[in-house]
Parts: C-alpha cells; structure tokens; sequence
C-alpha cells in the first residue's frame, strides 16, 4: 500500500453524513471518537500531522493517517479552504432558523433528556411541549428494549418514527448523543439530514456541552 500523505492548506471538517455517524448512538469507536472531538474544536483545525494526532488521541502517525483515509472513504470529513468558526449565538437565538432545515414541513423541535424542548419550528408551544415529553419517554422504552431490537432483530438503530399506511414518516424521534448528554430531535415529515445547518447543530451543542462535561471532568 502507498504511503499516505496529506494535501495541504485544508481545514478539516465533518460531513453532513459524518456528522450523524458521530452522535447517532452512544457506543464509541475510533472513527465516531475522532469525529467527535473535530466538533469540539471551536475553529476547524488545520490539516496537520500534529492536528490529526491530538483529534484521534495518538501517537502513532501511520494508525493516524489511516484513520482519516477511513472516513474520508466514508465521506465523513471534508477539506475546507478557509476555516470556520463554531455558532456563537445562544441556542434560543439559532435554533429556530436551524430547526426548520431538517424537515419537509418546517416542523421539528428539539428536546433534552429530561423531556423538555430546547427550540422549536412549526409546532404550537402546547405541541411541542408534549413531544418533547413524548420523547423522553421513547428514549426509556428504546432502553428498556434495546436488546430485543438490537440482538433478536438486528437493528441497530435508535430512532422511532409514526408512519401511514403506505409506510411513509409522519413524525420521527432522532436521539443525538454528545457528551454525556442525549437530545432528541423530533421531526414531522421527511428528515433532511444532510444538511450544513445540521453540522451547525451539532456543532454549536458539541461546543457548549461536550466540552463543558470534559471541563468538569478533569
């Protein structure tokens, strides 16, 4: 195999796609751990050797550069030509305009553990209110049957979703686990997924709570 090297004047960055690898469940491996900790980074780091290192929490250049030859196959991470900063605004200030990007009918909120929502687009506040309670309680369920799913039926994913008759979603419940922390989005429609501002998302979450945990932690 050819040794592998780096392009130059790059600014690593997750994907849409990678970006949902990375917090779609709580099991950690490397690839979901290195992805992880890009969105911690305040301003996407610069492509390095070193950078790549400190990220996958290594020493070893060769295991490093693998690593990231891995996800790029997976079209998890991309190259950027100018660097990007983290969403500063509160979540209260961003996160309606975002919320409205992950749905086919501009109706999505998101919820904490706890049950209660965090923002909210498209929903009535006595709506979103009992979704986000709704939700808290799938995520009890889910991990009360995540064996029976997981092990007997082999499916490993943790969302839930209301369909029609003609199996099409009406309204999904999209766990997000950052940190020590698990949210929930809740989406009506189709999700769309597979948009920037959804890297905005996790971003802006990753930055305000991943790193407050590991802050407190050390």
């Amino acid at each position: 195999m050819a040794k592998l090297t780096l392009a130059k004047d790059l600014f690593l960055y997750p994907s849409p796609t990678g970006t949902y690898f990375s917090v779609s469940e709580h099991e950690d491996n490397k690839s979901r751990q290195f992805l992880q900790h890009l969105l911690g980074e305040r301003t996407t780091p610069a492509l390095s050797i070193d950078s790549l290192k400190h990220l996958m929490q290594t020493d070893d250049e060769e295991q490093a550069l693998n690593l990231l030859h891995h996800c790029q196959k997976l079209g998890w991470i991309q190259g950027l030509k100018k660097p990007l900063t983290a969403p500063n605004a509160t979540l209260e200030d961003f996160l309606p305009t975002l919320l409205s990007s992950f749905s086919s009918q501009e109706k999505s909120l998101l919820a904490d553990e706890q049950g209660l929502y965090l923002g909210s687009q498209g929903f009535p506040h006595e709506t979103a209110e009992e979704l986000s309670a709704l939700s808290a309680e799938l995520a009890i369920i889910h991990k009360r049957r995540s064996g029976l799913l997981k092990n007997n039926l082999s499916i490993a994913s943790q969302s839930w979703g209301i369909v029609d008759a003609y199996g099409n979603n009406q309204l999904g419940f999209w766990p997000l686990y950052i940190g020590g922390y698990r949210f929930m989005l809740v989406i009506a429609g189709t999700p769309f997924f597979n948009h920037p501002d959804f890297v905005n998302l996790v971003w802006a979450l990753s930055v305000r709570y991943a790193t407050t945990e590991t802050s407190q932690s050390s």
